[in-house]
Parts: C-alpha cells; sequence; structure tokens
C-alpha cells in the first residue's frame, strides 16, 4: 500500500470519537475526513472506510470481546482507549492481510502519542491476547437465548431485536442481520437526459470500475470496486443518481403522469424527486403532449435545501423546483392543489442499517415513539394538499410496524376519504437493497 505519511489509524480514531463520543453520523464523519485528506491513495482512503464502518457494524460483538480480556469493562474506558482497542479488535479479526503484532505495536503507539504512557501496557496486554484467543471467543448458547445470541453475534441492539419479534421470525430476523453485515453493491439510476445506461455502463468500466445491471429495474446500474464518488467524472456531470432500489419504489408506485403537480414534503437529498421529475419527463416523451408537470421538492432547513439544490444542479432537471417549508406547518396556498404527494417522512432508520450502523446505537424504543407522533402530525397536515383523485404516497426507511402499518391504519381512520390501494413493506435483501416501506392511498 502506497504510503502518503498520514497516520491512517490516528484518522479512525477521530472518526470514531466523533461518531460515539460527539454522535455524529458515520456517513457525515467519514466522509469529512476523505474531503479533509483528499491527497490519500485508494488504498489508505478504503482502509479507513473499512476500518471504520467495520468497526461500527460489529461493535458489540467486539465490546463482548474486550470484556472477557480486560478487568477495566468497555463503558469504564477512556474514549480514546476504547476507540483504539475496539478498531484494533476489528482489524485483529477481520483484516487477515494486517499482521496481529503490527495492529498491537500500532495501537500502543497511538494511545502513547494521545498521551496516555501509563496505559500502553493494559493496551498491548489486553490486545496481545485477543490476538492468541480469537478462534476460541464463545457466543452466548443460541438454544437458551436466542436473543442474546443474535444481539452479539450480529451485533444488533436487544431492543430492536424485541421489536422485531413481534412481526417476524427468528429465522427472518436472522437473514436480515446477516444481510446488514454484508458487503452491498451500491445502485444507480441513469439519467436519461444526459446519457444512455449501454453509453454509461461502458464509460464506467473503462475506468474498471465493476458494473452490473439490475435484474428488474430498467436504467439502473449496481456498482462496485470504484474510489470515491466525487472522483467519478460521470457523478461529477449528473450522468446518474446514487439511490437504493428500495427507495425507487416510492416514484414508480406513484405513476406521475404529464402535467402533474408533485409535492414532496421531506424531500432532502432530493433523490425521489429527482426520480419523480424523470419520470414525468419520461411520461410526457412518451404520450407527447403537454407539459411533464412539475415537482416541489421541500425540507426544514436551508442546509437540506442546499443539499437538493445541489443535486438538481448536477443532474440538470428544467421540471423541479427546491423550497425550504416546515412540513408540519400547513400551506394554505397549498390545499387541494397537488396530484402527487410524496411524504418520505423522518423515521428510525432500522431499514438502512446496512449502511449507517451507527443508527441502531443512537435510536432508542423512546425516540422510535416519539418519531411516530411526528409522522402522524406531518401526515394529518400534507394530506389536505391532495387534490381530488390525487394520491399521497407514505414511505419509510423502517421496519418498525409502530411507523409503518400502524401508522397507516390510523391515518384511514382519521380521513375515511382516503382509500389504501397499495401497501408493502421490502426487507434487507442480500445487501441488495435496504428495509423500506411504501403506501399509497388514493383521495376518492
Amino acid at each position: 500500500m502506497q504510503d502518503s505519511g498520514v497516520n491512517l489509524r490516528e484518522l479512525v480514531l477521530e472518526v470514531m470519537l466523533a461518531v460515539t463520543r460527539d454522535q455524529e453520523y458515520s456517513h457525515i464523519a467519514i466522509r469529512d475526513m476523505l474531503d479533509k485528506y483528499q491527497y490519500l491513495q485508494k488504498q489508505e482512503r478504503s482502509f479507513l472506510k473499512r476500518v471504520c464502518q467495520g468497526t461500527l457494524e460489529h461493535m458489540i460483538w467486539i465490546d463482548y470481546v474486550l470484556n472477557q480480556f480486560s478487568k477495566v469493562k468497555v463503558n469504564k474506558m477512556k474514549p480514546q482507549i476504547r476507540c483504539i482497542l475496539r478498531s484494533s479488535v476489528y482489524e485483529l479479526k477481520y483484516m487477515d492481510a494486517i499482521p496481529a503484532s503490527a495492529t498491537c505495536n500500532e495501537a500502543v503507539k497511538l494511545a502513547k502519542k494521545k498521551g496516555f504512557h501509563s496505559l500502553t501496557g493494559f493496551v498491548n496486554a489486553v490486545l496481545r491476547n485477543v490476538s492468541r484467543s480469537l478462534d476460541q471467543i464463545v457466543l452466548p448458547e443460541k438454544e437458551q437465548d436466542i436473543q442474546k445470541y443474535l444481539s452479539v453475534k450480529y451485533s444488533m441492539p436487544e431492543w430492536i431485536l424485541k421489536l422485531w419479534k413481534n412481526s417476524y421470525s427468528w429465522d427472518q430476523i436472522e437473514e436480515f442481520l446477516k444481510s446488514f453485515l454484508m458487503e452491498a453493491p451500491v445502485s444507480i439510476r441513469v439519467n436519461p437526459l444526459k446519457t444512455t445506461l449501454e453509453e454509461l455502463k461502458k464509460e464506467l468500466e473503462a475506468q474498471q470500475i465493476q458494473v452490473q445491471e439490475h435484474e428488474t429495474l430498467p436504467g439502473v446500474l449496481y456498482l462496485e470496486h470504484y474510489d470515491s464518488l466525487r472522483r467519478i467524472p460521470a457523478f461529477a456531470e449528473g450522468k446518474f443518481y446514487v439511490q437504493d432500489t428500495s427507495s425507487m419504489q416510492a416514484a414508480l408506485l406513484a405513476e406521475p403522469k404529464p402535467g402533474n403537480y408533485v409535492l414532496d414534503v421531506c424531500a432532502a437529498p432530493g433523490g425521489k424527486s429527482i426520480h419523480m421529475a424523470e419520470l414525468l419527463l419520461e411520461a410526457e416523451r412518451k404520450e407527447a403532449e403537454g407539459s411533464p408537470g412539475i415537482v416541489e421538492a421541500r425540507d426544514l432547513t436551508e442546509y437540506k435545501v442546499s443539499l437538493i439544490q445541489e443535486n438538481l444542479k448536477r443532474c440538470g432537471l428544467p421540471n423541479i423546483l427546491a423550497k425550504q417549508a416546515d412540513a408540519r406547518v400547513l400551506d394554505r396556498e397549498q390545499i387541494g392543489k397537488a396530484d402527487i404527494v410524496l411524504a418520505d417522512l423522518p423515521c428510525s432508520g432500522l431499514g438502512v442499517l446496512g449502511r449507517k450502523a451507527d443508527i441502531k446505537y443512537k435510536m432508542t424504543r423512546e425516540a422510535s415513539q416519539e418519531l411516530c407522533s411526528l409522522q402522524k402530525e406531518i401526515l394529518h397536515t400534507v394530506q389536505q394538499y391532495v387534490k381530488q383523485g390525487g394520491v399521497l404516497i407514505y414511505s419509510t426507511c423502517t421496519i418498525n410496524p409502530a411507523e409503518n402499518e400502524e401508522n397507516v391504519h390510523w391515518f384511514l381512520q382519521e380521513h375515511s376519504d382516503f382509500q389504501l390501494q397499495a401497501q408493502r413493506q421490502i426487507l434487507p435483501d442480500g445487501g441488495r437493497n435496504d428495509g423500506f416501506f411504501l403506501a399509497k392511498l388514493r383521495k376518492e
């Protein structure tokens, strides 16, 4: 591996502290670190991402291991030492190309560099004991306590497993726990205004990016083995948009028609709005009449609206605009005007744990219950924008009946002028898609 002269494990430590101590989101902390050190070599960037993401994905298992070899329990350790030990155990277990002695030595050096001279012996002893005994680690007994077993093996908090047990069998739960830990390709939608699937595929393959067409969705590709999206010219030129295949179902389920006015009330960073705008343009071309319609993409803060605008500028769609607005506050000018209202609402995120592992440590049962109340508040407000015969699409990226099916049941009881046309809970599948929920409700 080429060396840029940067201590990568020190960067890993900074990211892990930002996520576990300072409560930053992991994808933002990693992105910011890579932006700061843009001159890192491809292999160095890959190392940084893999160790940070992998440590978070396996953190409950890592803590279980550390607690067997350390007299000081993980939750009592100093934050810097805890993070150094966690990422080092990940290296020992999952990165065979790195000698165990190198991992231990680098951890000791980093602890010393950060001012913990008196703890270097402790760090060294714990890691060397772990490295000698990794193959003998015994998990909780599956037959005696399957919930504890699954929690440790797949690093999933037990409250989430209890939640899922109300709706799924343990076998089903274990399947999507496996899925969350699989290395997943990135799915993209081709921008038909700027290129074709065939042209984009050739362009990406010429850059040694592994490309595979989606089995059933037209214009969708899976990407693997690339360094950074921002370093792919086709991305900067707006030739494709990154979006999970489950998330793509929202616009497809809405079936926009030429001339439709679509209002996306919680749109950032804009993927579903952009997809909807593309479908409107495609529908107009097929029917060769009228205007394509318009998509208005709204979100709460100036920052979120700036994310939407950044993506709109890149994709170059003429029939979409962004606006700052609070979805909880009724916009009287919009009452009864929208053919389609897309309400992809803030949720617990339990369907995207394969991409954002830190969510499972930040989210709580109490917070998910608060989100249910917020979802109902927004739905009650935004349903007023749907015109007669129009459609409300409700979606979340979670696996939680209280936020999904139960919210739809509540909505139909509160708003008898709507009829449920379709409802679907998509489960994570082999690392190929996220968990996602959709409901299509038509105003009669």
